[in-house]
């Protein structure tokens, strides 16, 4: 009896076992079965209005393409570059029969320039124009323009300012396609932008990005900075090219790319709109740019040692520590070893800062310094000068 009954409990055992073990697998493929259906719900295609909401929500810029790219031109420059007779040309092969002609080349430069003027006037960046030499004789060199509906015409070079690396250009046109201006000072980091413009050739690129950082300075690109940093896809043949915002407005001439490679790594600088249009209305006007100056001054940044010997409360401002004895600075009474707090009642953070607030000053009006000496504040008139070339 005892090991009928040890039977029956062990097949009672086993048989609700089973309907463990059989009720999880069941309750196993139950689940599978649900995650199979959800992912193969999930895998439906999506609906015309869904796919209408996820459109909805992410920027269309076809507008603001069709109205700016028109007026983006492809800039070909050439110029003969003349090489100084040398006695090893005859061994090497130059000389009066040599490819390039009694050891001259051809030098060719392309790039892209932006149309700012329906009358005919081109913006595009110095380096352009001039290629490889920034000191080549402007008349020897043949500038075309491709425009954007095609057409291809001779430019005239109405002036270069090498200190922005900017250029104008005039062609015998009319009623082109043009960019407006936007007030550069008023953009915002993270704000759309599109770059425009004929990288390796591949005339009218489009590229997105967004603004990355503004006022940007001390590159050591150009002598008076002020770009606007993006990731907006810039290449070579970039240069010169637009930088547009969300509303089609110019907010910077394409200039430079910091790359290792050469090409693109996602930090492109354009000069901002500003300080181009200040130059476009000088070069226009009068075939260079005026600007103004207090003579010569070298300033320094102010460091928390420096700040201590000079009594000033913290580290905003620069030191000036050289001047010439002919600046306007110097007659107007500053001193070395006086901190530049601001100019014109605005606060001065660099180098680049200052210098570019003091070009852009009108010549013959005269500037406020603000300073401290001796750890007192002081304020001094300064007369704004055109540059010499003596200190």
């Amino acid at each position: 009896m005892k090991r009928f009954a040890v039977i029956a409990l062990v097949l009672g055992l086993g048989f609700i076992a089973g309907r463990v073990i059989t009720g999880l697998a069941d309750n196993g493929a139950e689940g599978v079965a649900g995650d199979a259906q959800q992912a193969a719900s999930s895998a439906r295609p999506v609906t015309a209005p869904a796919a209408a909401a996820a459109a909805a929500t992410l920027p269309d810029f076809t507008r603001i393409a069709d109205r700016t790219v028109p007026a983006v031109a492809s800039i070909s420059a050439r110029q003969v570059v003349r090489r100084q007779p040398s006695p090893f040309d005859s061994f090497f092969g130059f000389g009066d029969d040599d490819v390039f002609g009694s050891g001259s080349r051809v030098q060719s430069s392309l790039g892209s320039g932006v149309v700012v003027g329906a009358d005919g006037y081109i913006l595009t960046n110095n380096h352009v124009v001039t290629g490889e030499s920034q000191r080549v004789a402007l008349r020897d060199l043949n500038i075309s323009v491709s425009l954007g509906d095609k057409r291809d015409t001779a430019a005239a070079l109405i002036g270069v300012d090498p200190a922005t690396d900017l250029a104008l250009l005039k062609i015998d046109a009319k009623n082109l396609a043009t960019i407006p201006w936007a007030d550069s000072s008023k953009l915002r980091v993270a704000e759309w932008v599109l770059a425009i413009g004929n990288p390796y050739q591949l005339n009218s690129t489009v590229t997105l990005g967004i603004v990355s950082a503004i006022g940007r300075t001390n590159l050591g690109v150009s002598t008076y900075e002020d770009f606007v940093q993006t990731d907006a896809a810039i290449n070579p043949g970039n240069s010169g090219g637009a930088l547009v915002n969300a509303r089609g407005e110019l907010i910077g001439i394409n200039t430079v790319i910091f790359s290792q490679s050469g090409g693109y790594q996602g930090i492109g600088f354009a000069v901002s709109s500003n300080l181009a249009r200040r130059v476009f209305n000088d070069l226009r006007q009068y075939g260079e740019v005026r600007r103004g100056t207090i003579g010569y001054v070298e300033v320094a940044p102010l460091t928390p040692q420096i700040a201590q010997e000079l009594s000033t409360p913290d580290t905003q401002g620069l030191v000036i520590v050289r001047m010439g004895r002919s600046a306007s600075a110097y007659r107007g009474g500053v001193k070395i070893g006086d901190v530049v707090r601001s100019f014109n009642g605005t606060t001065i953070t660099d180098a680049g800062q200052l210098y570019r607030m003091i070009s852009d000053a009108p010549v013959g009006s005269s500037a406020t310094l603000g300073l401290i000496r001796e750890g007192k504040p002081l304020s001094l008139k300064i007369p704004i000068e055109r540059p010499t070339s003596t200190r």
